[in-house]
């Protein structure tokens, strides 16, 4: 696996509800594998289980001003919004993956987990803007999770501005 697959895999478990496994097993798996991500991953080993809990929920749950949707970034709560979603479901399938259902395949954590399995970057780097917008609200909200975005923004090849969708 790639220095950039354990990357986008560990920002992946770095984006998801941190669940009861978060702190015992797979933070120090985190902090081992990706040093990219150390000031997440010191602020997560600093605070407590329930309060990174509540905090992931204040930040990702309430508004969709830190959507871990790519395709609201694109689409909004729009009808094209639908299409969006089969053609992330199409390039999964392409690989050989079927989404499970128990997120939408647009989820970054999802899109992070693929792009670590097969390497295939179109779908981060399609959404390049929306990482950025994303990115930059995080960092504006004073929230660690920024930094997990950084790590991963400098993953992708820079897109000339026309070039994006």
């Amino acid at each position: 696996m790639s220095s950039d697959a354990v990357l986008h895999q560990a920002a992946a478990l770095c984006l998801t509800y941190p669940d009861d496994d978060f702190h015992p097993r797979l933070l120090p798996l985190i902090r081992e594998a990706a040093p990219q991500l150390a000031e997440f991953t010191d602020h997560a080993a600093a605070t407590p289980p329930g309060d990174l809990a509540a905090h992931y929920v204040q930040v990702f749950d309430f508004k969709n001003r830190h959507s871990l949707y790519l395709s609201w970034w694109t689409d909004g709560d729009t009808r094209r919004r639908g299409m969006s979603l089969v053609r992330f479901k199409d390039v999964y399938r392409a690989h050989g993956l079927e989404p499970t259902g128990e997120e939408l395949p647009d989820f970054l954590p999802a899109v992070l987990e693929f792009t670590a399995r097969t390497g295939d970057t179109r779908l981060l780097t399609a959404h390049h803007d929306a990482l950025g917008q994303l990115r930059s609200r995080l960092t504006a909200a004073g929230t660690p999770y920024a930094a997990v975005l950084d790590a991963v923004c400098a993953t992708l090849p820079s897109v000339p501005t026309g070039a994006r969708r």
